[in-house]
């Protein structure tokens, strides 16, 4: 999405939340991040210090990686607004109908991309788009 610096993707954030609160004109990425973040009240302090840049947020910890869920939130809307992978809209339109809540339905998608991106890094393999799609195509 922003590159393979763990740091100046988490400064993307940063910056992009601190802009917004004051009152600076958003770039157009900075306005998709923070309509991201304002999703997540749990993640608002968080952001208001950047001292937790270099935060190793492990599965151990037993929490959520904040940048990494919020980025996910960013490559599904991506994924939206590209319509691709294929299926992706009607699927998402499917689910919006069923559950009528845009930001759960998108939590719904995540877990597929969590679990494709989870499978690449095991494997050591690129990520298998035709199994992302059999994935959400399960989730109607």
């Amino acid at each position: 999405m922003f590159g393979n610096d763990r740091n100046e993707l988490r400064q993307m954030f940063y910056t992009a939340w601190s802009n917004f609160n004051q009152k600076a004109i958003l770039q157009p990425l900075e306005q998709v991040i923070v309509n991201v973040i304002q999703l997540h009240p749990e993640y608002h302090t968080l952001l208001e210090d950047n001292s937790t840049i270099d935060k190793d947020f492990t599965p151990e910890m037993g929490g959520t990686n904040p940048f990494l869920h919020m980025s996910m939130h960013i490559s599904i809307q991506e994924q939206l607004s590209t319509g691709r992978p294929t299926r992706i809209l009607e699927v998402y339109k499917s689910l919006l109908t069923t559950h009528q809540d845009a930001h759960h339905v998108e939590h719904m998608l995540m877990e597929c991309l969590g679990l494709m991106i989870w499978q690449a890094q095991r494997d050591n393999t690129a990520p298998d788009e035709s199994k992302y799609v059999e994935c959400i195509e399960k989730l109607i």
